[in-house]
């Protein structure tokens, strides 16, 4: 196994419970280590910092998965899931959902790897080069723990350019059809497309906020912007409201949403196509108001060096949504872009809201739920935001 060195000081911030280590922060590396190799990392005096993957072609180049000097063999990786499963199934009966993040990277202490569980279907995404080497076996355990129905690879992220392997997905077990899961959540049930839908078939991130949105959607009439497959419109409706119009850019998630919609014997609702900024503008431009706005976008960075382009994007998106709040109604607002810090966030919508003379009382605020714990040694973690403000005029 090859050794690699960091260079005087860079141990710090690794020792304190961070497991990335930069290309700048190491010492000359041989020329002969391959991309996802496993290696051991010393500090500069020669101690033992721990065991993790090397990429020669990242940024990231050491991820550490040991401190002990373990080796990543299907023991190190049955261990580390089998842990996961377990803190998973004490936070999430079975009779409250059968979706949840099994495995969510560095958090867990698997750095590059999420696993999705939907019903008796998983889905697996890889992040590193390293873990792209032990998918096989991780694969292998994912069988033996669960016994499911489908396996399905969704390795699709532009952040494996940034470790220079090849985006695909692929399904490993089962068939298209086992793919499609029926999964329940706090009483609402989904059809998820684990092959096609968005990112690894449906966004489980938003649990505990969808259900904020049910105290104040009863009797109100609901827009639903980046409404994918429907999670918080539907939550909406399972509240009480009046009317949700669940919009999006794909036409094949609102079919989706539609579909959720109907197995849930929901009738009050309508879906809107086009892009969220458009479809906003338009609505201004007819004179519509709701009691209930709703923006949950996608990242609009993936690099701080994006950060004020991406802060602008938020202002200009939360303002065109206050624009269409009732006066006394509600604005619930994300930001999934980890370089954007809750502050940042938080500013972006209060800067929306002044040109429009509008009041913002916060009565919400939150992140990412149990299933996506946060760790405290790497802010990195830590990349959802979410408020509730109530809204009125000067």
């Amino acid at each position: 196994m090859h050794s690699l060195h960091l260079k005087p000081g860079e141990h710090r911030r690794i020792s304190k419970g961070h497991l990335w280590s930069f290309s700048n922060e190491l010492q000359s590396v041989p020329k002969d280590i391959a991309a996802g190799e496993t290696v051991k990392l010393l500090s500069s005096d020669g101690v033992l910092i721990g065991t993790g993957f090397y990429n020669p072609n990242s940024l990231i180049s050491f991820r550490l998965l040991s401190r002990s000097g373990e080796l990543p063999d299907k023991a190190f990786f049955r261990k580390k899931i089998d842990e996961a499963r377990k803190l998973r199934t004490k936070i999430y009966p079975e009779e409250e959902t059968n979706a949840w993040r099994l495995v969510h990277g560095e958090s867990d202490g698997l750095p590059g790897l999420v696993i999705d569980r939907f019903g008796k279907a998983l889905v697996i995404q890889s992040y590193a080069a390293g873990m792209d080497l032990h998918l096989p076996v991780i694969s292998e355990i994912m069988q033996e723990l669960f016994n499911p129905e489908a396996i399905v690879i969704r390795n699709e992220s532009l952040l494996r350019d940034l470790e220079g392997i090849p985006r695909y997905k692929d399904i490993i077990l089962g068939d298209p059809e086992s793919a499609m899961q029926v999964i329940h959540d706090a009483g609402i049930q989904y059809q998820a497309d684990l092959y096609e839908g968005h990112k690894t078939g449906f966004f489980l991130d938003q649990r505990e906020n969808r259900r904020m949105i049910r105290k104040l959607a009863k009797g109100s009439t609901v827009l639903d912007i980046f409404t994918s497959d429907g999670g918080f419109g539907l939550n909406a409706l399972h509240g009480g409201a009046a009317h949700v119009t669940m919009s999006d850019i794909s036409a094949t998630a609102l079919e989706r949403a539609a579909a959720n919609a109907a197995l849930n014997n929901f009738s009050n609702c309508d879906t809107l196509e086009g892009d969220a900024f458009e479809v906003l503008q338009q609505l201004g431009r007819e004179g519509r108001k709701f009691d209930l706005v709703i923006l949950d976008p996608p990242s609009f960075t993936k690099s701080r060096k994006n950060l004020p382009a991406a802060l602008k994007a938020y202002r200009k998106l939360n303002k065109l949504g206050l624009q269409l709040v009732n006066e006394g109604g509600f604005l619930a607002t994300a930001s999934c872009s980890r370089h954007a810090s809750e502050e940042d966030f938080i500013r972006a919508v209060q800067q929306a809201a002044q040109p429009l003379k509008k009041h913002l009382r916060q009565i919400y605020r939150s992140s990412q739920p149990a299933d996506h714990p946060v760790l405290l040694s790497m802010p990195e973690t830590h990349y959802l935001k979410f408020a509730c403000f109530y809204v009125t005029n000067d």
